[in-house]
């Protein structure tokens, strides 16, 4: 399976990832596949990504996105944006919960790959993505599946970032301040969060089951706590 755009063949890749070795690593890796894989441009940041392709363009068949948890959480919106302005977007992450994998299918990754899962599915994925087609990995399935038969509720970016903030700050005052937003909004999202996981059938009445959820859902980790 190859692609052929304007008189060239193969596959041509973006990664965005904040580790150059990791830039290096897949080069090297993607040497002398078939079809052809190369990497035709590396950064280490979203936006200078966004800055270089604004937009889709047939200089690049799939853009890789190394999804991690940074001190705000996933970056979806980075890659909401990327997905937004037109590009075939492969996620590959260490991240392994299903509200991680689920939220970027969200945002609109073609594919989810764990790190995990090896290099094999990771060349499937490039390949059927690059063809305008979704691979769905062993990850990704199982997470679609557990989607459609247990409550997850759809809490906003916005919600989300509240809701992390409130855990780790203890206190909706300093979280509105942090913020710069009043009180009563940050209530205002919090009761809605706990609408939608009743909603949901996964009630979260106090803030103690309120960060068991969010963990659950993967939006925090036990070290967050």
């Amino acid at each position: 399976m190859s692609t052929e755009r304007d008189g060239r063949t193969g596959i041509s890749i973006a990664i965005v990832d904040d580790e150059h070795v990791v830039h290096a690593g897949i080069g090297a890796w993607l040497t002398g596949t078939q079809p052809a894989m190369t990497v035709v441009a590396g950064f280490t940041e979203s936006t200078s990504f966004i800055a270089r392709y604004p937009a889709a363009t047939p200089e690049l068949d799939v853009t890789l996105f190394a999804l991690q948890f940074h001190s705000g959480g996933p970056r979806f919106d980075m890659l909401h944006q990327i997905c937004e302005a037109g590009h075939r977007v492969v996620v590959y992450s260490y991240l392994s919960s299903v509200e991680v994998i689920l939220s970027s299918l969200d945002a609109g990754a073609m594919s989810y790959i764990g790190k995990f899962e090896g290099g094999s599915h990771l060349l499937q994925a490039i390949c059927t993505v690059a063809q305008g087609q979704r691979y769905v990995g062993a990850a990704m399935g199982r997470a679609l599946q557990i989607g459609t038969t247990t409550g997850r509720p759809r809490l906003t970016p916005r919600e989300k970032e509240v809701l992390r903030a409130w855990i780790q700050l203890g206190s909706k005052h300093v979280v509105a301040d942090r913020q710069f937003v009043e009180t009563s909004t940050v209530r205002g999202h919090l009761e809605r969060i706990r609408v939608k996981y009743a909603e949901a059938g996964r009630p979260a009445a106090t803030k103690a089951a309120l960060t068991a959820r969010a963990i659950q859902d993967g939006l925090l980790s036990l070290g967050d706590v």
